[in-house]
């Protein structure tokens, strides 16, 4: 099957052959759940979901989510980037629709050898990469420590600077035993709460249920409170000394009203990464890819047009 293919249905999973992501009829037609990854990876962390759209002999863009999202948080950002750019879109192992399992290794070490992994996959010498959350840290592990090469980085709110995580991720971190016993509608419940904080604006309920739906089965459960069991500062203090190493083109991105990285952090990061531009959207919080998409379209396709 193509990768520019999606289902008509979030139900059926049948395709609609013929449709290309981002045509304005079919975009008309599609609904939350369309949203479907077709190709497929077996990386040392499990098996990921992937999937590209846009013109083939576009120049490569990559994007990866943070915690506790998916690929589906960058949906409308894809669309639009997939005008001018292919686009690779993918969902970390432990995270969306990738493969989730008892004792699987999601950490930001394994995620960022399985960021790398990929790219050798997908024959990427030098992409660009646009990275939110958590997967701030896993594109500059594997750009530092494994030395995948970049055309250039765009960190979205990203986890990359010490100390990190929200009181409540650290009180679930500290607690997960505990956490893996609550019954699946109070857990479910939780998620959702926890989700609905990232953002300033407030989410619909539709795109709200699209986020949580991944951890809301017993499988889903065990891997929500997995991934936060595995989160060790450790990851990023191992690299933040070398941030002033980093000489490709960087854009930091932040949402004015992120309550779970506060801005300072980004006015900090940004002094640190030489030459690194700072762009701050206003009257967003942590989740600025559905907080304020219009606006952080423009400040990365600004971006990429000025690479090389």
């Amino acid at each position: 099957m193509s990768p520019f293919h999606f289902t008509g249905s979030g139900h059926s999973g049948d395709p609609v052959e013929g449709t290309r992501w981002g045509d304005p009829h079919t975009e008309r037609m599609r609904t939350l759940t369309d949203w479907q990854l077709n190709e497929s990876f077996r990386s040392t962390s499990g098996t990921v979901r992937w999937d590209r759209q846009g013109p083939e002999d576009g120049k490569p863009v990559v994007l990866l989510h943070g915690t506790p999202f998916s690929s589906f948080v960058w949906r409308e950002i894809a669309q639009a980037l997939a005008q001018q750019y292919q686009v690779f879109v993918w969902d970390m192992p432990g995270y969306g629709s990738s493969e989730k399992h008892r004792g699987q290794d999601v950490s930001l070490a394994a995620q960022g050898e399985v960021f790398a992994q990929l790219l050798e996959h997908w024959q990427l010498s030098d992409p660009a990469v646009i990275a939110h959350d958590f997967g701030g840290a896993v594109a500059l592990r594997a750009h530092l420590l494994h030395k995948a090469a970049y055309r250039g980085l765009a960190l979205v709110d990203p986890v990359a600077l010490a100390p990190w995580g929200s009181p409540f991720f650290r009180l679930v971190g500290r607690n997960t035993e505990t956490f893996e016993e609550l019954p699946l509608s109070l857990h479910r419940a939780l998620v959702r709460e926890y989700v609905s904080s990232a953002s300033f604006q407030g989410l619909r309920s539709d795109v709200s249920e699209q986020l949580v739906a991944p951890w809301s089965d017993e499988d889903g459960q065990a891997a929500f409170y997995r991934q936060i069991a595995q989160a060790d500062q450790r990851h990023t203090d191992e690299i933040q000394e070398l941030y002033p190493q980093i000489s490709l083109p960087v854009m930091v991105c932040w949402g004015a009203e992120d309550t779970w990285i506060p801005v300072a952090k980004s006015h900090e990061l940004a002094s640190v990464i030489p030459g690194a531009r700072l762009t701050v959207i206003p009257d967003a919080g942590h989740l600025v890819p559905l907080d304020a998409p219009a606006a952080l379209v423009s400040a990365l396709l600004t971006f990429l047009h000025a690479l090389p």
